[in-house]
This record gives structure tokens, sequence and C-alpha cells, in this order.
């Protein structure tokens, strides 16, 4: 089973953003194996940092370089995706030459309690990955409008249209993981 490093861009105790990837991740066991990866601890980016690096940062290009494919979920800030985002990013393509994310296979989804499901902070993403060399799944896309009514108690999809069209994503996300996580480089040791 693949491993799938997921990378929630809300910091936020009560994030619906990471609710709604744990409620993925527990609909994808079975065919995808989640792990969350902190990236709330990451200091801002500072070059001058790599003479004494950050644990946190090592331990998060570790965990997404010893991944088979990283899913990132957003959600929307000002129509943009979330600073910490793209602040774990930045750490991941450095030191020069050890690029965390490149030919990792990815997605982005994200969700919102407004009717967009986060759609301009994802697009926004999807420029970026390209640029840092990940191999981006481009369709389908979940613009996700989370409304407490199609979960349970227990943060569990029960809505079957729901689960029915993220099911359908998770198996051609992780079709997508195995046609082009066979040619990823493995990056170079942090």
């Amino acid at each position: 089973m693949k491993t799938v490093a997921v990378i929630v861009g809300s910091l936020r105790r009560d994030s619906i953003n990471r609710k709604f990837a744990q409620a993925l991740g527990r609909l994808a066991e079975g065919r995808l194996k989640f792990q969350f990866v902190e990236i709330g601890d990451l200091p801002l980016y500072n070059d001058d940092l790599w003479e004494n690096p950050p644990q946190s940062v090592l331990r998060m290009k570790r965990e997404v370089e010893a991944a088979d494919a990283v899913l990132f979920v957003t959600p929307e800030y000002n129509r943009y995706f979330s600073p910490a985002i793209k602040n774990a990013i930045d750490w991941g393509t450095r030191p020069w030459g050890q690029n965390s994310w490149a030919g990792k296979p990815a997605a982005v989804i994200g969700a919102t309690p407004g009717a967009t499901g986060a759609s301009a902070g994802q697009n926004s993403l999807k420029g970026l990955l390209t640029v840092v060399d990940m191999v981006l799944m481009g369709q389908p896309e979940v613009y996700f409008t989370y409304k407490p009514e199609l979960f349970d108690a227990n943060n569990n999809i029960v809505n079957e249209e729901t689960k029915a069209f993220l099911n359908n994503w998770i198996d051609r996300f992780a079709a997508w993981i195995e046609r082009t996580g066979q040619a990823a480089p493995k990056a170079q040791a942090a």
C-alpha cells in the first residue's frame, strides 16, 4: 500500500480541512495510507538557518521523502493557498540540490464552508507545485463545501453520494501514484 504524506495548510485546532483530510484518510484505508506531516512547528523560511537546521525542518523533509506521494489540503485565504503551505514548500526545496518534493506524485484538495470549496486557493497552489517539480494530478478535482450534516459524530462521511464521489477520487489518486511514482527520483538526504 502506498503512503501519502498529507500536508494540511490550516493550523487551526478545529480546522475543517484537517477534519476533511482525516475523514478522507479513513475512507482510503486499504488503498492508501495517510501520514499526516506536521508543518505548524516550522519556523518562517530563512536561508541563514541552514547553518544549524531546525529539527522540525529535517523531520518534515524526511517524512515527505519517505512517502510515495503528497496530498496538499488547503484552505483558502484571500483567494490564495495558506502561508503555512508556502513555508513548508520553501523549506522542502532547500538546500540547493536537496528538493524533497522533486518527482513526487501529488494532488491538491481543499474545503471551505462556502460554495467554492477553496477553488481559488487550490488553483494558485497547483502552479507552484509544478515549479518545485511535483507530478501533479489534474483530474478529478475536489472543491469541497464542508457541511456538518455530511459527517457523523466521529467525523466519518455518512452521505452516500459524497462517499461515492470521494471514493472515485481516492481510486484515481491511487492509480496516479502507481502510474507516475515509479520514475520519481529520490531526493538527496538533508
